[in-house]
């Protein structure tokens, strides 16, 4: 197995990454770091979590979930552990669960500020989530951006929430990346709601098939050389 660090990014809140990134993490296997540090979103038992890796009272690894649908090291939800922890810690803690586990799927925080760009300077590519509306695909372009600058760069793209004729070609071309449309369906919303995956709740459907579709665009991604620790 390669081991990977992938990030999923979208420059607006509300797009679906938290979705995107559950999904994705189950198709690969990955580990699921919710690396939104003021908005958490991917739900988790009380525990130790990353808000505690960052402030060095837990060990990355040992935080890690395994007793859910998909293997999860959660984020705390308040502000008062986000402000306690050290952001430029994060990227020796991820690289710490990729040693551990081969495969780690980053649900980013959304925007362009400093806490958005530290997921993806941890990465080896960026699974960019976006929606199918203009000022979407506004803010997914700085994002594409901003991926580049720090080396983690496109690697497809999840357009989401579409109905039946999805603008994939138009997305493709100005993204320049492989695109794989996302139908709003309930059963997705269902899914979230119980912290599972799409593959638990519809495995024949064809929101199933398409993260499916999204998770092989990555398979084929390398790691980057790490610097020794």
């Amino acid at each position: 197995m390669v081991a990977v660090i992938l990030a999923v990014a979208g420059g607006k809140g509300g797009v679906g990454k938290s979705t995107v990134a559950l999904n994705l993490g189950a198709e690969l296997d990955a580990v699921v770091v919710d690396a939104d540090l003021a908005m958490a979103d991917l739900a988790a038992r009380r525990g130790p979590d990353l808000h505690d890796v960052l402030a060095e009272r837990a060990d990355p690894v040992e935080v890690v979930r395994e007793d859910g649908p998909v293997r999860l090291l959660p984020c705390g939800r308040t502000l008062a552990g986000a402000r306690a922890g050290d952001v430029t810690a994060l990227v020796a803690a991820v690289e710490a669960v990729e040693d551990a586990y081969g495969r780690v799927v980053l649900d980013c925080p959304a925007g362009m500020a400093a806490d958005a760009g530290m997921p993806l300077l941890a990465a080896d590519a960026t699974v960019l989530v976006t929606s199918p509306h203009e000022f979407a695909l506004a803010d997914a372009l700085r994002t594409r951006e901003l991926a580049r600058e720090l080396d983690a760069g496109l690697a497809a793209v999840a357009l989401n929430r579409t109905g039946e004729r999805p603008p994939t070609d138009q997305v493709r071309r100005a993204l320049g990346a492989p695109v794989v449309a996302i139908p709003d369906d309930d059963r997705i919303r269902r899914a979230q709601r119980s912290g599972v995956p799409v593959s638990r709740v519809a495995p024949e459907s064809r929101l199933a098939r398409r993260f499916a579709e999204l998770a092989d665009r990555t398979r084929r991604i390398g790691g980057r050389t790490r610097n020794p620790r």
